[in-house]
This record gives C-alpha cells, sequence and structure tokens, in this order.
C-alpha cells in the first residue's frame, strides 16, 4: 500500500477504482450495473490480492447498497461506493437519508441513459434528476480528473459532512483509456488524513440518527444542511488548490477557456467540454471569438463564480446531455437563474446537445455557435432547442 507514484493506462472506470483505494475507505458496499461495473471488477481484484483493506459488500440491489453505506459511514468509517443509471434512481429514497443523516459517503456514477426505452448510451439526467437530494455534485471530462476529483470529494465531504456524488460519462470516460498519473500512497495520506468525524454510533457516547422531530426541528435541520452547503464552493476550491500543492494538478471549481474577449461562451459539463474545446479552437482559427466554460460542480452551482465569469459575455450557449421534460436542458435553466438580476446579463441559448448519447461533434458545436453568433431581434429563448 505503500506504491511510488506511477503513470498507467487505465479507463474512466479503473481510474476510479484506483482513487477508492488510494483514500483507504473501510467500507464499500457495490452492485454492478453496465457500464460501472469494472469499478466493482476492480476493487474486488485489488482485495483479492491483498491490496486493498476494507470489506466490500455487494447486497441484492443498489437500494440495499445504499442503506448499508449509510449505517457504515455513521459507524465513522471511509465509505466509499458506485453505480450508474437506473441503479442510481433505485438509491433515490436513500440518496435523501444520507444527506439527511450528514453522512459524507463518496459514490462515483457513470452518467447513462434511463428507462425507457432501454439503452446504455451517456446521458447525464440519471444524476441531474438527484440534484434535489442534498448531494454534492461534481462532473469530470477525463480519467485523470475522476481519479483526482474522487481524492478530492473525500475532503470535501467530510469537511461539509455531505455525501458527494462523482459523475463520468458513460464509455466517452468510463471506458475511454488514457495514461493516468497514479500518486503515491504516501501522497494521498498526507492528503486525506483518517476519517474522524465529530459524531458517530458509539455505544460509550449514545447519539440517535432519523428520529421524529417537530416542524421546528426539521425546519432548523434543513437551514444547517443549506448552511453546508452555501460553504461547499470554498471547500472544493480549496481541497483543489492542495491538491495541486501535492500533485501539480488542479481543476478548478469551474474552467475558462480562451474566454478573454469572447463575444459567445459555451457552457457544458463533463466529457462534452473536450469536444466543446476544439471546436472553441477550430472558431478562433476561423477569427471568431468564442470561449468555453466548463463547470465541474453543479451541486450546489457556484452561483457568484459563474456570475464573474460571465460578467460583460454578450452571449451564452449552454449545451445540456440531458433532458428535463417540460423544462428542457437542467443546465441551461439553472444558468439563466443563476444570472437572472446581473447587469448587463448575457443572453442565455440552450441547445439539447448530446441526449441519449447521440454524436455531438466539434463540427456541429460550431455550427451552434455560429448560429447562436447571428444577430436576431429576438431575444433568445427560454425553452432549450433541440439540435443534431
Amino acid at each position: 500500500m505503500n506504491s511510488p507514484a506511477q503513470t498507467l493506462l487505465l479507463t474512466g472506470n479503473h481510474a476510479v477504482a484506483w482513487a477508492a483505494r488510494l483514500a483507504r475507505p473501510k467500507v464499500v458496499p457495490l452492485y454492478p450495473i453496465t457500464p460501472q461495473t469494472p469499478v466493482l471488477e476492480k476493487l474486488t481484484e485489488f482485495q483479492a490480492a491483498g491490496e486493498f483493506d476494507a470489506e466490500v459488500l455487494t447486497p441484492e440491489s443498489e437500494h440495499s447498497v445504499m442503506s448499508a453505506c449509510i449505517p457504515a459511514s455513521l459507524a465513522g468509517v471511509r465509505v466509499f461506493t458506485a453505480t450508474a443509471s437506473q441503479g442510481l434512481l433505485l438509491m433515490h429514497e436513500l440518496l435523501h437519508y444520507a444527506s439527511g443523516a450528514r453522512a459524507p459517503i463518496v459514490m462515483a456514477n457513470v452518467n447513462r441513459t434511463v428507462a425507457s426505452p432501454w439503452a446504455f448510451w451517456p446521458d447525464q439526467t440519471d444524476s441531474l434528476a438527484q440534484r434535489d437530494t442534498g448531494w454534492i455534485q461534481y462532473y469530470v471530462e477525463s480519467p485523470q480528473e475522476a481519479l483526482d476529483t474522487v481524492l478530492q470529494a473525500f475532503r470535501v465531504a467530510e469537511a461539509a459532512l455531505l455525501p458527494v456524488l462523482v459523475n463520468l460519462d458513460a464509455f466517452y470516460v468510463s471506458h475511454s483509456l488514457e495514461p493516468v498519473t497514479l500518486p503515491a500512497q504516501a501522497t494521498v495520506d498526507a492528503y486525506l488524513p483518517a476519517y474522524a468525524p465529530p459524531h458517530r454510533l458509539d455505544p460509550a457516547h449514545p447519539e440517535c440518527w432519523g428520529n421524529v422531530v417537530t416542524q421546528d426541528m426539521f425546519y432548523r435541520h434543513r437551514q444547517a444542511i443549506e448552511a453546508a452547503m452555501a460553504g461547499v464552493p470554498e471547500l472544493a476550491a480549496q481541497a483543489d488548490r492542495e491538491w495541486a500543492g501535492h500533485s501539480g494538478r488542479s481543476w478548478g471549481v469551474l474552467e475558462r477557456y480562451r474566454c478573454d474577449d469572447a463575444r459567445l461562451v459555451l457552457v457544458t459539463l463533463g466529457s462534452m467540454a473536450g469536444t466543446a474545446r476544439d471546436a472553441v479552437d477550430a472558431l478562433r482559427d476561423a477569427g471568431q471569438a468564442v470561449g468555453l466554460l466548463k463547470l465541474r460542480l453543479f451541486r450546489p452551482l457556484p452561483i457568484e463564480a459563474l456570475r464573474t465569469a460571465l460578467a460583460g459575455v454578450p452571449d451564452v450557449l449552454v449545451l445540456d446531455r440531458n433532458h428535463s421534460p417540460g423544462a428542457g436542458g437542467v443546465l441551461h435553466q439553472e444558468l439563466r437563474a443563476a444570472l437572472y438580476g446581473l447587469a448587463d446579463a448575457p443572453r442565455v441559448h440552450g441547445c439539447l446537445a448530446g441526449v441519449g448519447g447521440v454524436n455531438v461533434s466539434p463540427a456541429h458545436i460550431a455550427g451552434f455557435a455560429r448560429e447562436a453568433l447571428q444577430p436576431s431581434p429576438q431575444p433568445p429563448q427560454p425553452q432549450s432547442r433541440w439540435v443534431r
């Protein structure tokens, strides 16, 4: 377990499994589901080889997985799990319970289409549908970012006493293979000290969770969760800065790419940021002032950082790989709300691009951007627009 730093060819799934191993959780409940299964397979390989000192549980469903995660976390140990799509939906009831219990569980979710109909392609509707459960949500672009973000997630979760969901797109990230730098175990241990919660289930110091409360107690409990969420953007930024000091890699809460003097800024989550970055480069080469804002932290939404990053930008084009029936693109609507009332706020356009895993090429994105740059007497529509 005292391995030195090394670089390996890893998929996003295996990068997540390595991050979990390096974080030294003590309880890891898991249930296999495509395309998350390689995370479970790799962790059980580590355990069988005597390289992973954790209790790996394989209950009968994802609902039971989260039912095991919560009491393990409340007993005072570090807990990790992973899921995808329908598995995350099956956990929905328990996600509320986990955040209400202030259990700092870290869960990797491989973003996949939700039924019905049945499909296996990248789509972020599964995790964005959990945005009101009280879980912090990150979205990552690459296997390296996935590994680093899982480690950062434990720091943030245990400081805020809130659970964290780290989301990576199915196949584009989960199964893509790239060189990934694994930090030395000693580096991670210095960054992520042993978990020592202020409250835990201890017969010597009795406490209780989940008991019936008055209206006022429930009200104050929700206020406490909101206050904890309010501190997360700074905790996330601090965790990222400190990880940069240990590893030399920094990802930020959001990334601005070629945004100086931009007439239009593209905004998106996850792997589409890489495609959009190529589109931005092509547009810049053609003399068009377009930039990219990649959002890593979606819950809590870093409103002040977004308002600062987009202040003075004439137009914003949001690319959503998700669909909320009746509302359109989730990120489009959230960004419109975040920028509401901002002096000289951007015109916000929304595209439903890549829903259900439909391929969106750099050329497609460049075309969407050129359309948004065309002068129009009409303001942008509040509805998201379907594009192919």
